[in-house]
């Protein structure tokens, strides 16, 4: 299962980190989904769809998921996030040596397997951050990054609450095996689970 887009990982001075999966090429089509944790802990997933939700919650771990509206507008650097009860805004800025680094990678090369497995060294780096590991239900994930750009200012409204400036990803988000980075970023990724077959 592939899917390719988009995933900004930033945390707010409220203490609510938030992950967003912008799919424009997927299993299920175009479509997003917003991974929310709690400064009590509390994980929360806003899906788009019935089977977009139960497949991430097959694969990541939340305390509730909820099928809600969603809508992404992009334009050039700006983001703007409605999810249900969240709208989130954000901006991004230029690449930085990181995400030169990882653009100039061909993406067939940046996708295989041997590729991702060796740049989780250097990935572990960054705190919590890794490229390959092991999914809910048995399933193995894969993220071949192939861009970067770190953002630089947002703003957000969950329930009714401002969530804050913009903080780093601390602590780490615990939906699955990594986080994001620790700083603000929107990384371009193909990722990659590995779902095993149903015996009949």
């Amino acid at each position: 299962m592939r899917f390719n887009g988009w995933i900004a990982g930033l945390g707010t001075a409220s203490g609510t980190r938030l992950v967003v999966g912008h799919w424009p090429d997927s299993p299920f089509g175009p479509v997003t989904d917003v991974m929310v944790e709690h400064a009590d802990g509390r994980r929360v997933l806003l899906a788009e769809t019935e089977e977009l939700g139960r497949f991430v919650a097959e694969t990541y771990s939340f305390d509730r998921v909820r099928v809600v509206p969603v809508s992404v507008d992009r334009s050039g650097p700006a983001w703007t996030v409605t999810a249900g009860p969240l709208t989130l805004r954000f901006i991004t800025g230029g690449r930085g040596p990181l995400g030169r680094l990882l653009h100039a990678v061909p993406p067939v090369l940046a996708r295989r397997l041997l590729w991702v497995r060796l740049i989780d060294v250097p990935a572990r780096l960054l705190r919590g951050v890794r490229t390959h590991g092991s999914a809910g239900n048995g399933r193995r994930e894969r993220y071949a990054v192939q861009d970067l750009h770190r953002i630089t200012t947002a703003t957000g409204v969950l329930d009714g609450v401002d969530l804050g400036r913009l903080a780093a990803v601390d602590p780490p988000v615990r939906f699955g095996f990594g986080s994001t980075p620790r700083f603000p970023a929107l990384v371009r990724v193909t990722t990659t689970v590995e779902v095993r077959a149903r015996r009949r």
